[in-house]
């Protein structure tokens, strides 16, 4: 049977982790000076309020590689195989631990790494399509054939209403992020094989809404196979806006909403939201 890793990155709703036995390795995070585990010693809600608290960026980095390790190496003595899911290595070193771990427990053939190329909700939706096809018996090469087709389509869109977070750290020019912020500007980001780019600039709340929902409809997916996953830094009043629109007009095979995590959360700042499908 394959079992399914991944990382807190990829910010699964609780009982999805649990419905599908899905191990998460936590990635760090540190906070005014305090290192915590993601998801392990502080919850997102928790790092979000922290986060807007606090005047410096929060600093985040990739799990040991043995705790990678250990979680392999129980999952082979088990009998079972490995497949793990991480976040986009052109955002984070995750997926150089998670294979330091398979190099450090040598050759074999039954741990297989996979690279997302995405974060948050873009990650978790590759996460839960794996587990549900890994539920339903499926082998480890039917399961990677499939993620790498949905890699390959899968739409990523960042939104962000402040760009404080992604300026302080670096992710966007200051002067870029000064003139958006005096124009009262919000940012669309979207996922470029795994690397995250600007696609849209809008000027006020409303319109912000209206060419979210735009580039949804200009997507032109069947949303009717699909799982929806979406992210949110203290904005569950729109998350649950674009759920409701979604699901009554595509009518998507799933749709869930949660917090973001520390590692996207810090830079998407207060009230981003990531959907992903």
């Amino acid at each position: 049977m394959v079992k399914i890793v991944t990382d807190s990155a990829a910010d699964l709703p609780k009982e999805i982790i649990e419905k599908y036995n899905i191990i998460v390795i936590p990635l760090n995070v540190e906070i005014d000076g305090v290192s915590y585990q993601d998801g392990v010693s502080i919850s997102a809600e928790e790092f979000q309020n922290k986060m807007l608290r606090t005047e410096k960026l929060p600093k985040t980095s990739q799990p040991s590689p043995e705790l990678f390790r250990e979680a392999f190496e129980k999952i082979i003595n088990d009998g079972d195989e490995v497949l793990c899911l991480t976040i986009s290595s052109k955002l984070s070193g995750t997926v150089q631990a998670a294979n330091l771990a398979k190099n450090l427990i040598g050759e074999n053939n039954k741990i297989h790494i996979f690279d997302t190329l995405g974060a948050s909700s873009g990650e978790g939706v590759q996460v839960i399509k794996a587990a549900e096809m890994a539920s339903e018996g499926y082998s480890l090469e039917e399961i990677i054939n499939e993620l790498k087709k949905l890699r390959d389509e899968i739409t990523i869109l960042i939104l962000l209403d402040t760009l404080e977070n992604i300026v302080k750290g670096g992710r966007l020019s200051k002067f870029r992020g000064t003139i958006a912020k005096i124009l009262n500007f919000k940012i669309i980001l979207h996922n470029n094989e795994g690397a995250v780019e600007m696609l849209e600039r809008v000027r006020g709340r409303k319109k912000f809404h209206l060419k979210v929902l735009e580039l949804i409809e200009k997507s032109k997916v069947d949303f009717r196979e699909k799982i929806v996953g979406i992210t949110h830094v203290n904005n569950r009043e729109d998350a649950e806006y674009f759920k409701n629109i979604i699901q009554e007009k595509y009518k998507p095979k799933e749709i869930y909403i949660n917090y973001m995590g520390s590692t996207l959360a810090t830079y998407a700042g207060n009230k981003g939201i990531i959907i992903s499908f």
